[in-house]
């Protein structure tokens, strides 16, 4: 089954770290639409959800954790918008769970565009930003996440089937 969002060098940011972890986020988003097109059972599709959420949590957190070390200007602008998201997705998951509410085809284009959205203009005000301020572009070794995601990757396929 072909990807339901791709990767594009114009979803960069010109920051590696983060851009792995906005690869991340969009394999994410593929599994939890993948789940919903071959229609799988409604617990994969919960499992999905709930792991495309904590790792936007994660990411989150990432990112505003660098706007405070780095004094991003923006940062309460950026951290309220991330914070509309969260409380969206456990608010959907809240819903999944106490109503047996079905992940219809609307929410998920929700999720592509903020995603997408975000990334091209919220995150690349902040990337310039960072980068001015010294931020590496690119790592001497693959980054952390890389690495965690590549486990991850490798896991799912051999350790927990």
């Amino acid at each position: 089954m072909s990807n339901w969002v791709d990767w594009t060098d114009t979803l960069s940011v010109g920051i590696e770290e983060i851009d792995a972890q906005h690869r991340a986020l969009i394999d994410l988003i593929n599994e939890l639409q993948d789940a919903l097109a071959r229609d799988l059972e409604r617990e994969v599709q919960i499992e999905a959800l709930a792991r495309l959420a904590e790792y936007t949590k994660i990411h989150f957190a990432v990112e505003e954790s660098l706007m405070r070390i780095l004094g991003y200007p923006g940062y309460e602008r950026h951290k309220g918008q991330h914070e509309g998201l969260v409380r969206s997705m456990l608010d959907l998951q809240r819903r999944l769970a106490e109503e047996a509410a079905p992940i219809d085809e609307a929410l998920m284009r929700h999720l592509r565009h903020w995603l997408l959205d975000h990334i091209v203009q919220s995150d690349r005000d902040y990337s310039r930003f960072f980068l001015d301020a010294g931020v590496l572009a690119t790592l001497p070794k693959p980054s952390w996440t890389a690495r965690l995601w590549d486990h991850l990757h490798f896991c799912a396929a051999k350790c927990w089937n």
